[in-house]
């Protein structure tokens, strides 16, 4: 059986997205940021064999925008995106603040 793997890309937009989470949190708390940082990762890694795992962002499907998904790794939200074997990692953003205004500006404004 030949399983379809995905290659996994950070943008460098998610990647500042994280370094300033685990900067923030390591104000209180270093290891907790590093609690943080690796179960991102690990979540994200896990796309490179099932990148259908996420739903479609709701705030972007109501607008009928469906290329989008993200991973819930609480209260964080993983935005990404897949294109033929490639995974691009978008966005990870604090579901606590308006997800909404955040998505529209990054994703459509």
């Amino acid at each position: 059986m030949n399983i379809k793997k995905y290659q996994v890309f950070w943008t460098k937009t998610a990647q500042q997205d994280l370094k300033k989470i685990i900067e923030y949190i390591a104000i209180d708390s270093t290891i907790n940021a590093g609690k943080v940082y690796t179960d991102i990762k690990e979540k994200s890694e896990n796309l490179y064999l099932l990148p259908l795992q996420g739903r479609i962002v709701p705030e972007l499907n109501y607008f009928g925008i469906l290329i989008y998904r993200e991973l819930i790794i609480p209260p964080w939200r993983l935005i990404y995106k897949i294109e033929e074997n490639k995974v691009w990692i978008l966005a990870v953003i604090d579901g606590r603040r308006n997800v909404e205004d955040i998505l529209l500006d990054r994703f459509i404004g």
